[in-house]
């Protein structure tokens, strides 16, 4: 087996370790990138292709997330991971485990920790990499990876989401919920929203925000916000196509072009949806597809709701 070979076949695992370490697709992919150049450009074989390939994307990652970190914190708004529509690697004994790891809440507890602490978590919680394997690919010592470990594991569980087990149950509710949204049906979105429900968006200061700041809070809120204008929106061409987002029910949502407004994705808990997040910065969408220019379509929509004379 040819060298490209072999890094074709690590590629997704590449892809899954550097995702959930930076947040970001489109870093993610160059990370990967980056690996395939070094390994490529390397003088000997290594013993372990995938180790040697899982060190050197970490190390990438957690470089590229240390200076992303400065970027974050100048971010406009709410600061969402980038959404992934599919995560190529696949291990069905571990599909329901994998996918909680994607979710955005997970990924947006992720950053609390430092970039070493991400790193060591998700090798060592989320792919399984036992502590020589950690130590090596992070360059610390296995006490060290240890202790690393035991912060991370215990930043996480403090504010671990919880997510509905029953993965059709998640479907049916998503399904009712976008159905209720296109149809501007304010009983019908209530019914399915927790009390306490939060909608928050990702605009990144390039596009229109309905949920600015923390956001909107509240069933009664969000139903008549949403309800108010999404079937303006499906007045003038857009479309909602469902589809699965960080491994959770969600939506993207084109114009008439076919361009990408924005995806939605959604956190299920106790058969009700407990957050709804918007992910509307173009900056963030090109991976999806081409990005729609949303400030045009929301002067369109308010247009259109104004009254005729």
């Amino acid at each position: 087996m040819t060298r490209a070979e072999e890094f074709e076949q690590l590629r997704p695992l590449l892809f899954a370790i550097a995702y959930r370490i930076l947040g970001s697709v489109s870093e993610a992919e160059d990370a990967v990138q980056e690996t395939w150049l070094r390994y490529e450009a390397s003088p000997t074989q290594p013993t372990s292709t995938k180790a040697f390939l899982s060190t050197v994307v970490t190390r990438i990652s957690i470089d590229v997330l240390r200076s992303a970190r400065v970027r974050r914190e100048e971010y406009v708004g709410q600061w969402f991971p980038e959404p992934l529509l599919t995560d190529p690697y696949e291990d069905p004994a571990r599909s329901a485990e994998l996918a909680d790891s994607l979710s955005m809440a997970a990924l947006l507890l992720l950053e609390r920790l430092s970039p070493l602490e991400r790193a060591v978590f998700v090798l060592r919680e989320v792919f399984g990499f036992d502590f020589p394997e950690v130590a090596s690919a992070v360059g610390r010592s296995e006490a060290a990876c240890r202790q690393l470990a035991v912060r991370a594991r215990r930043h996480m569980d403090a504010g671990r989401p919880r997510f509905e087990a029953d993965r059709r149950e998640r479907e049916k509710l998503a399904s009712r919920f976008f159905a209720a949204l296109q149809e501007g049906d304010v009983n019908g979105l209530r019914e399915v929203l927790a009390a306490d429900v939060q909608l928050v968006g990702d605009g990144g200061g390039k596009a229109p925000q309905v949920a600015r700041g923390r956001g909107i809070i509240g069933a009664e809120k969000v139903a008549q916000v949403l309800a108010s204008i999404f079937p303006w929106f499906v007045r003038i061409g857009m479309t909602l196509e469902p589809h699965e987002v960080n491994g959770h029910p969600g939506a993207i949502f084109r114009d008439r072009d076919n361009k990408v407004l924005n995806t939605l994705s959604l956190d299920v808990l106790d058969g009700r949806i407990q957050t709804i997040r918007s992910v509307s910065n173009p900056d963030k969408l090109g991976h999806v597809g081409p990005a729609a220019d949303a400030w045009a379509i929301f002067r369109e929509a308010n247009q259109a709701r104004r009254p005729t004379d």
